[in-house]
């Protein structure tokens, strides 16, 4: 198992930048997940790591080891492709046993690491089926197989998760994270899906543009973005965009006057509050009035199961979106539209970020 550098890696096609001077240290055992909308540079930058894209500028390193001008057979890196890439023509054991034969690895020793690779990803039983007759999730883990038989130091997953069902993958996240952590090996993810980024990863690293927009732990991209394409990409409904006043004050842009945290005071610039809808509280009656309290009319109630989401708009025609979670998992009574409320949150309950 090794750690991974980049160096200021540029891909350029021509006139166009795909990465730009991306620089990333991930550290033995990790799993990294790059995370962005497509045309980011994620794919790109995966595939330089692994050799199937050259690098135009800067260098990659691999246990301390300048892999650049390395093809991917001698990177030593296991890679699992969003389609599975299986040959239909061969057995589960065939396609598992691929790369070692490609290695020219004995015959017996293929054997036992197919069967070793197989029992990790709880296929053995299935050794002699082609392709065609697994079901997505199990092609998957055949795929998985097929990358972990080689021991390889790092391992590369591209969207390896795109073309299932939402129960699918569910069971595969967990599958992977269990796996990675049982083997310890550094592992890189690619994916456009936040989920997926938070519950997998130690790491995540959202770019934009061929660039890292902010890099940092799952709690902490998810809680506090540094940016308004982070907050928006991580699902922050509520970016009310305004200016600060004074050193604990922001002044939405309609007009509201509102706490901010902290940390936030120092900020410069053209800025926007970013509140997430889980943070805001909602009542049907006045009360007292909290630090950031607002009376306002729900406009509409949308039911998602485990949760209701209330879009609101205050008397200044401010609107926001709150959550609160369903009557039937605990939660109030639902409200519909119509109803006057009182929405409010801690002052801390936000971040301001830039524009």
């Amino acid at each position: 198992m090794s750690d991974v550098i980049l160096q200021s890696i540029v891909k350029r096609y021509d006139q166009t930048v795909a990465v730009d001077h991306v620089s990333l240290s991930i550290s033995q055992g990790d799993l990294v997940a790059l995370l962005g909308p497509s045309g980011c540079g994620k794919t790109t930058t995966l595939r330089m790591i692994g050799g199937f894209v050259d690098v135009t500028e800067g260098k990659v390193l691999v246990g301390g080891r300048d892999v650049t001008a390395l093809p991917p057979a001698r990177r030593n890196m296991g890679f699992g492709f969003q389609n599975y890439a299986l040959f239909p023509h061969m057995t589960v054991a065939q396609n598992v046993a691929f790369g070692l034969e490609m290695r020219r690895v004995s015959k017996a020793e293929t054997a036992a690491r197919v069967g070793q690779a197989l029992d990790r990803v709880k296929l053995a039983h299935l050794a002699e089926r082609l392709p065609k007759q697994l079901s997505g999730g199990q092609q998957q883990r055949v795929a998985l197989a097929r990358a972990l038989v080689i021991e390889p130091d790092v391992l590369l997953l591209d969207e390896p998760l795109s073309n299932l069902d939402a129960q699918l993958r569910q069971e595969m996240k967990i599958e992977i994270r269990e796996l990675q952590r049982s083997l310890g090996i550094t592992t890189i993810f690619v994916t456009h899906d936040q989920d997926e980024a938070l519950s997998v990863a130690d790491r995540v690293v959202v770019m934009r543009q061929g660039r890292i927009e902010q890099d940092g732990t799952p709690d902490e991209v998810f809680e506090t973005p540094r940016s308004h394409f982070v907050a928006e990409f991580m699902g922050v409904t509520n970016l009310l965009k305004g200016q600060r006043e004074g050193d604990a004050h922001f002044r939405v842009a309609s007009g509201e006057l509102i706490t901010v945290p902290p940390e936030a005071r120092g900020a410069i610039g053209g800025m926007a509050f970013a509140l997430r809808p889980e943070r805001i509280e909602v009542a049907e009656h006045s009360g007292a009035a909290a630090v950031n309290s607002l009376e306002a009319e729900i406009e509409n109630a949308t039911y998602r199961g485990h949760v209701i989401d209330y879009r609101v708009r205050t008397p200044s025609g401010l609107t926001l979106v709150a959550r609160r979670p369903a009557p039937a998992l605990g939660g109030p009574k639902a409200l519909g539209a119509g109803n006057k409320v009182r929405v409010s949150w801690a002052s801390d309950a936000g971040v301001l970020v830039p524009l």
